[in-house]
């Protein structure tokens, strides 16, 4: 490997993780393990080793319909918005160890590390550093090397348009995920952009340019320590535009995401309306008929969330 990208990858898939990821890894393989092609730890605790919160996984499916092939319905809803999404939990040296699990195929994840995917969300976030816990051989080990150094260089080429016409590199990573966090169902606290960045700062400003180059994109190096994108004007602005509509579709596809999961698992009606209240710090209650009957509490529910204004 001489991309120094996937060198970056190949490093962080490979770091030690808390043995409380690794037991709930060990669990889906346990319930799914002929379905799995690969599981993805990433997010927050990974950044602080900390798993008294919940845990963040993706788990990489040989095809869509393997995950629950008793559950025909789910496939389906999979197959027209992934990721599918559940709330695992699992045993640890006597403690309950909680996680969100996406579940995801592996034509569909590459998909959405494309820099021409509308679904931002899942770029984005593989972008950051993810350990690989379960990899079904070597070949797909190689293969989720590959794809998560091609979200580092959609990530890079997204941020340079979006950034500004020069700056660090620190200041296009902190415009892109000021503006991937702006495509999501979610209002965070002022500054979660430049935490983000913070937390690998080094590293993102390692693989700006190098990221740059895998999407053919030329910079300037200037004395200063600052980078020039070569865009032109006009590529500036059709970015922003494409952004503008994207963020717009962003915002609805997430809404859409948890109004699917409200009842693709148990519980899920409640779960949709804690993420839309941490996220948009708007309460959304549910009376008992929408708890029994999610699929058809969804459109009221959806109603009273572009009122409420979470989703513009």
């Amino acid at each position: 490997m001489n991309d120094v990208v996937e060198r970056t990858v190949a490093a962080e898939l490979r770091q030690p993780v808390m043995p409380e990821a690794k037991a709930m890894a060990d669990a889906i393989l346990r319930a799914h393990g002929s379905a799995v092609g690969a599981i993805l730890f990433y997010g927050s605790c990974l950044r602080s080793g900390d798993a008294s919160g919940l845990l963040d996984f993706y788990v990489l499916l040989r095809k869509t319909g393997s995950w629950r092939p008793d559950r025909p319905l789910r496939g389906m809803f999979l197959r027209l918005l992934p990721p599918d999404v559940e709330h695992w939990s699992t045993e640890h040296d006597g403690r309950t160890i909680r996680a969100k699990v996406a579940v995801i195929s592996c034509q569909q994840f590459a998909q959405r590390l494309q820099p021409a995917s509308r679904d931002t969300t899942i770029w984005a976030r593989f972008a950051q550093p993810a350990a690989l816990l379960h990899a079904r051989d070597d070949a797909a080990a190689d293969w989720v090397r590959a794809a998560l150094a091609q979200a580092v260089a959609t990530a890079a080429s997204w941020a340079a348009q979006l950034g500004p016409e020069r700056g660090t590199p620190e200041a296009y990573w902190q415009a892109l995920f000021t503006a991937t966090y702006g495509a999501e169902l979610r209002t965070e606290r002022p500054g979660r952009a430049r935490e983000v960045q913070a937390a690998a700062g080094s590293r993102y400003s390692a693989l700006f340019l190098p990221g740059l180059a895998r999407c053919g994109i030329a910079a300037e190096e200037l004395p200063d320590g600052t980078v020039r994108p070569v865009l032109t004007t006009e590529q500036r602005r059709a970015a922003a535009a494409t952004w503008r509509r994207w963020r717009r579709l962003g915002k609805w596809r997430n809404v859409a995401r948890l109004v699917k999961a409200a009842f693709t698992f148990e519980g899920g009606a409640d779960y949709l309306a804690w993420k839309v209240q941490r996220h948009s710090g708007i309460a959304v209650p549910l009376t008992p008929w929408q708890r029994r009957h999610p699929i058809l509490a969804a459109p009221l529910v959806l109603w009273q969330l572009r009122r409420a204004g979470a989703v513009r």
